[in-house]
C-alpha cells in the first residue's frame, strides 16, 4: 500500500519535472494491519510552497482524509493520527480503512479552531476597524465640514494602502495571519483621532499623520482579511461566509450611524458633526487589535468536513514575487482588473455627494441606512451564488452578474440626471422636506446598494480561483492594491474642487468599460472552479483505487 501511495503521489506531483523535492512524502511511517497483512503507511504532509500543482494539493488532502476516516474496530481507543507529527503513534494499530462518505467532525476539534469562528473573528475586526471607519465616511467626508481636507487625507491614506496591500503577502508569510490582522487594525484609531482634533481645534496635522498611519496598517489589514474570508471556508459556504464578514463590517456602519444619528439628530443645517461622535468611534476602534489576536493561523484550522487548511510559511521573497507575477498575468485577474479599478474609483463620490447637499442629521441618517441596505444587498448576492436554486453554478453566477449589472447601470444613469439638476439649484436637503429629500436620498441608497453587491461579487470571484490560503492572500492583495490605487486617484480628484456631474459621468464611463470584462471574468471563474472541482474528484477516485488495492 505504501508503494502505491508513493507511486501515485509522485505521479500527481509531476514526476520528471523540475519541482522542489519538498513535495516528497515525509514524516514518520506507521505500521498498519490492512486485510491481515502488515504494511508501512507513510503520512503525507501538506505542500508548503505555492508552486505546487493543484492536483497534488487535492491528492494530499484526500489521502489524509482517507487515513483520517479510519475507525478502530472492537471499540478500541487506539486510532491512527493524522494531525501533527507528534500525534502519530509508533506502535502497530489495526484499522479497517473506510471510505464511505466524508469523515465526521472530530469532537476534539474545539470551536475556536473551526472556520466559522475564524469568520466571526475577522468579522469582529472588520466591525471595529474598517466598519467604524466606513461609518465616519458614511457621514460624508468623515463628518467634517470641509470636504477638501478629508478627501486629500483619504487620497494620501489610499496611496500608502496601495503599497502595503501589495506587500501584504510578505508580511503574512513572515509573521502569520493572526499577527498581520491584529497589527493591521492599529492605524484606524489614529485616523479618527485626527478628525476629532480637527473638529475641536481646527488643527490638520494629525489628520494627515493619522491618514498615513492608517494607510500603512490598513493595507496589511485589507489584504489578510480578504484572504481569511475567501480562503478559510469550504467552497459550498464561501458566498455566505463572505456575506457574514461584510455584515459585520456593515454592522460597524449601523452602530456608528446610530451613534452619530443620536448625537446629531437636531442639527438640521450644513456643517460638521459633534466631537462626541469621534470619542465613541475611537473607543470602538481600539478593540480591533485585541480581537485580531483571537484568530487561528491556517495550519491550526479545521473545516466542517474534517479537513485542514494548507499552511504555506517560510517562502522566500523571490518565490513570493514570482507567484504574485504569475497571478497578475492570469486571465482571470486581467479580466477583473477594470472592475477592481471601477470599484475603487467610485468610492469617493457617495460621501462627497452626501456632504455637498445634505444637512448634518440627514448625513447621519445616510450613514445608518446605507449600512442596513448594504447588509441586505451583500446577503442577496451571497445567497444567489451559493444556494442551489439552480444546479448549474454558471447559471447562478450569470444571474447574479445580471442583477448587479442592471442595478449599477440604472444607478449611474440616475446619478448623472440628478447631478445635472443639482449643479444649477445647489439644494440643501433635509428629511423635513420630503418632496426634495426623497429623490436625492434615494440615489445615495442605490449607490450603497450597488457598492455592496459589487464588493461581495468580486470576493466571490477571487475566492473560487484557488483553494490555497497562500494564493488567496495574493489574490486579495492584488484586488485591494488595484482597488486602493483607484480610490487614491478618486479621492485625489475630489480633493480638487470638481463638479460632481463630471465625477458621476466618469464613474458611469468606468462602469460601462468594466461591464463586458466582468462578464467574461465570470465565465472564466466558473470554468476555473469546475476544473478545481474535477481535479478534486479525480484525486478522490485515485485514493479510492489505492485503498481498495
Amino acid at each position: 500500500m505504501a508503494s502505491e501511495l508513493d507511486r501515485l503521489a509522485c505521479f500527481w506531483a509531476g514526476s520528471g519535472t523540475k519541482r522542489p523535492t519538498i513535495y516528497r512524502l515525509l514524516n514518520r511511517t506507521q505500521r498498519v494491519q490492512y486485510d491481515g497483512a502488515s504494511c508501512s503507511l507513510t503520512r503525507l504532509s501538506y505542500p508548503v510552497v505555492s508552486t505546487v500543482d493543484t492536483r497534488w494539493s487535492s491528492l494530499a488532502r484526500h489521502l489524509l482524509q482517507a487515513v483520517k476516516m479510519s475507525t478502530p474496530p472492537n471499540n478500541t481507543n487506539e486510532k491512527l493520527g493524522v494531525g501533527s507529527a507528534e500525534e502519530i503513534h509508533d506502535g502497530p494499530i489495526t484499522v479497517p480503512l473506510s471510505t464511505d462518505g466524508p469523515a465526521p467532525l472530530q469532537s476534539r476539534h474545539p470551536f475556536f479552531r473551526r472556520t466559522l469562528f475564524q469568520i466571526l473573528v475577522v468579522g469582529t475586526c472588520a466591525f471595529c476597524a474598517p466598519g467604524i471607519w466606513s461609518a465616519m465616511n458614511g457621514l460624508g467626508v468623515g463628518g467634517s465640514q470641509s470636504p477638501n481636507l478629508v478627501n486629500a487625507a483619504n487620497a494620501l491614506l489610499y496611496a500608502f494602502m496601495t503599497v502595503t496591500c501589495f506587500a501584504g503577502p510578505w508580511l503574512t508569510n513572515a509573521i502569520g495571519f493572526r499577527w498581520t490582522l491584529a497589527i493591521g487594525s492599529l492605524g484606524y484609531p489614529l485616523y479618527a483621532a485626527g478628525l476629532y482634533l480637527n473638529n475641536r481645534t481646527g488643527a490638520t496635522w494629525l489628520v494627515y499623520f493619522g491618514a498615513v498611519t492608517c494607510g500603512i496598517s490598513a493595507g496589511f489589514f485589507w489584504s489578510v482579511e480578504g484572504a481569511i474570508a475567501t480562503g478559510y471556508p469550504e467552497q459550498n459556504k464561501r458566498g455566505r461566509y463572505i456575506a457574514t464578514w461584510f455584515s459585520f463590517r456593515n454592522f460597524g456602519n449601523i452602530i456608528g450611524g446610530a451613534i452619530s444619528l443620536a448625537l446629531n439628530h437636531k442639527t438640521n443645517h450644513r456643517g460638521k458633526v459633534g466631537y462626541e461622535t469621534y470619542q465613541a468611534f475611537i473607543a470602538i476602534q481600539c478593540l480591533g487589535f485585541f480581537s485580531g489576536l483571537l484568530l487561528s493561523n491556517p495550519d491550526k484550522v479545521w473545516r466542517d468536513d474534517g479537513t485542514r487548511l494548507e499552511a504555506s510559511r517560510g517562502i522566500a521573497w523571490r518565490t513570493e514575487l514570482v507567484q504574485m507575477w504569475r497571478l497578475i498575468r492570469s486571465k482571470e485577474i486581467l479580466l477583473l482588473t477594470p472592475l477592481f479599478w471601477y470599484f475603487g474609483w467610485m468610492q469617493a463620490y457617495p460621501g462627497t455627494y452626501l456632504a455637498r447637499y445634505f444637512t448634518v442629521r440627514s448625513r447621519a441618517l445616510g450613514s445608518f441606512m446605507s449600512a442596513v441596505v448594504g447588509t441586505l444587498a451583500t446577503w442577496l448576492s451571497g445567497v444567489l451564488v451559493d444556494l442551489p436554486w439552480s444546479k448549474s453554478r454558471k447559471t447562478r453566477a450569470i444571474a447574479t452578474w445580471v442583477l448587479i449589472a442592471a442595478m449599477n447601470s440604472g444607478t449611474w444613469i440616475w446619478a448623472v440626471y440628478i447631478q445635472n439638476e443639482y449643479r444649477h439649484t445647489n439644494p440643501v436637503l433635509d428629511w423635513a422636506d420630503q418632496a426634495s429629500f426623497g429623490r436625492g436620498f434615494g440615489l445615495y441608497m442605490f449607490e450603497r446598494l450597488s457598492f455592496a453587491t459589487v464588493e461581495n461579487y468580486i470576493y466571490w470571484c477571487i475566492g473560487n480561483l484557488s483553494d490555497s490560503p497562500g494564493d488567496q492572500i495574493r489574490y486579495s492583495s492584488l484586488l485591494r492594491g488595484i482597488e486602493t490605487a483607484g480610490v487614491a486617484v478618486g479621492f485625489g480628484v475630489q480633493a480638487i474642487p470638481t463638479a460632481l456631474i463630471a465625477t458621476a459621468s466618469i464613474n458611469t464611463a468606468l462602469w460601462y468599460i468594466a461591464l463586458p470584462f466582468s462578464y467574461w471574468a465570470t465565465i472564466q471563474v466558473v470554468r476555473k472552479f469546475d476544473r478545481l472541482e474535477k481535479e478534486r474528484e479525480e484525486a478522490a477516485e485515485s485514493v479510492q483505487e489505492v485503498v481498495v488495492k
